[in-house]
């Protein structure tokens, strides 16, 4: 840092908050409906309340210095890990990632902010401790900006490379590929018969290494298979895609689930070259993971309770989510037509892709699934556990999402 980055190693401390999730999000007067729940509609707030109310605490840490390390990832972009020290004498971490719109992300994260406050005023969400792990996320500009590192965490592919070569099994994604793609072969069978056999179901043996106590075990299971359930439908309502083993961490502490880069939403993976068909990753280990019923106790009951709170709160969500069309977002303004943005007949009006990205969301919330009926909350939430474990859906992913782990 006192090499490469000069000015900026000279110009601490400085009087700015240290850019985490916790120091950005202002705390709301609680206008409780006097039965322990949250109230999410107009109920007012006593004056003297709000007059006392603080939306942020006063002892928020400063920037006193930096860490003169700087870790450089392997990744195409080749983002930079840098710590910042706190006034407060804590060491936090962030990514620069560079050439990435992060202003999505940070969207997004105040979208999934908002879901935690609607599980948090519901008695059932709240008993099951459902929400969504967020961070922050700053766009500094257009093409960079910082994200949050969230400590303790492991890629869910770094954790199942690891298991599979404490049982001799060799991961070759090119293997897979040649088999997948062998000539003359049906796809389906291929990958039923030739593939999912060399990569058996070990993600529970990280449970019981990772959580030696019984409770602690069946205490982290559980958070995995209700934090997996919300992510799934909500990444599911905004039609997030590429969730390779890469982008879906696992918290060491708690076995709780967390998603990252969130580049490929608004089903932007059904226009790639090799079209995604799953709705979420709920591949054979993450079942594995889930325990003895798998998919069909806890986290289908989960994904029921979060997916009906979302359509119950459709229109407060849609207003959140409108954003979009009067801040359209660079990949999509790059789409319009240099004709198009000149033309005065269409200054002011909504970006016409954000407009169909936010009816199809709207669809979603209404239960329509493509090409079908609207669907009760139990039979969207069915059909799409079925579409994510469909063998013939899988077997047409991107090897590269690694469909077969």
């Amino acid at each position: 840092m006192a090499t490469d980055f000069r000015a900026l190693a000279r110009s601490a401390p400085l009087d700015v908050i240290v850019p985490l999730q916790r120091c950005l999000t202002p705390a709301v007067p609680d206008a409780g409906n006097g039965d322990g729940e949250l109230a999410l509609g107009p109920t007012p707030v006593p004056a003297s309340q709000q007059a006392l109310h603080q939306p942020f605490n006063s002892d928020l840490p400063t920037i006193s210095g930096f860490d003169d390390a700087i870790d450089v990832m392997h990744s195409l972009q080749r983002p930079k890990k840098i710590t910042i020290v706190g006034s407060d004498g804590h060491r936090y971490s962030f990514l620069c990632k560079p050439k990435d719109d992060l202003r999505k992300d940070a969207r997004l994260m105040e979208f999934n902010a908002m879901i935690n406050q609607l599980f948090g005023g519901d008695s059932r969400a709240r008993s099951r401790r459902l929400r969504i792990c967020t961070y922050a996320v700053v766009p500094l500009n257009e093409e960079c900006g910082l994200i949050e590192w969230v400590p303790n965490t492991v890629g869910v592919r770094h954790v199942l490379l690891r298991l599979y070569s404490a049982h001799g099994v060799s991961v070759s994604m090119a293997q897979a590929k040649a088999l997948l793609d062998a000539p003359g072969a049906e796809p389906e069978r291929q990958f039923l018969d030739h593939v999912l056999p060399r990569f058996p179901s070990v993600l529970h043996e990280w449970f019981v290494r990772q959580f030696g106590s019984p409770h602690l075990w069946l205490e982290a299971r559980s958070l995995f298979t209700r934090s997996a359930a919300v992510m799934s439908m909500v990444g599911h309502i905004l039609g997030l895609g590429d969730r390779h083993c890469e982008n879906i961490l696992l918290d060491e502490r708690s076995g709780g689930v967390l998603h990252v880069d969130f580049n490929c939403l608004f089903d932007k993976g059904l226009s790639l070259e090799k079209p995604e068909r799953v709705p979420f990753r709920l591949t054979h280990n993450m079942v594995d993971a889930m325990g003895v019923t798998g998919y069909e106790g806890a986290f289908r009951r989960s994904c029921e309770l979060a997916l009906g709170l979302l359509r119950e709160h459709r229109d407060a969500l849609m207003s959140v989510l409108e954003s979009f069309l009067h801040d359209p977002l660079v990949e999509w303004s790059r789409r319009t037509t240099r004709a198009a943005s000149r033309s005065k007949e269409t200054e002011g009006l909504p970006n016409e892709h954000a407009s169909r990205s936010l009816s199809a969301i709207r669809r979603k919330l209404q239960g329509s699934l493509q090409g079908m009926a609207p669907l009760s909350v139990e039979g969207q939430v069915d059909e799409l556990i079925q579409q994510a474990t469909d063998p013939k859906r899988l077997c047409q992913m991107y090897v590269g999402w690694a469909p077969f782990m």
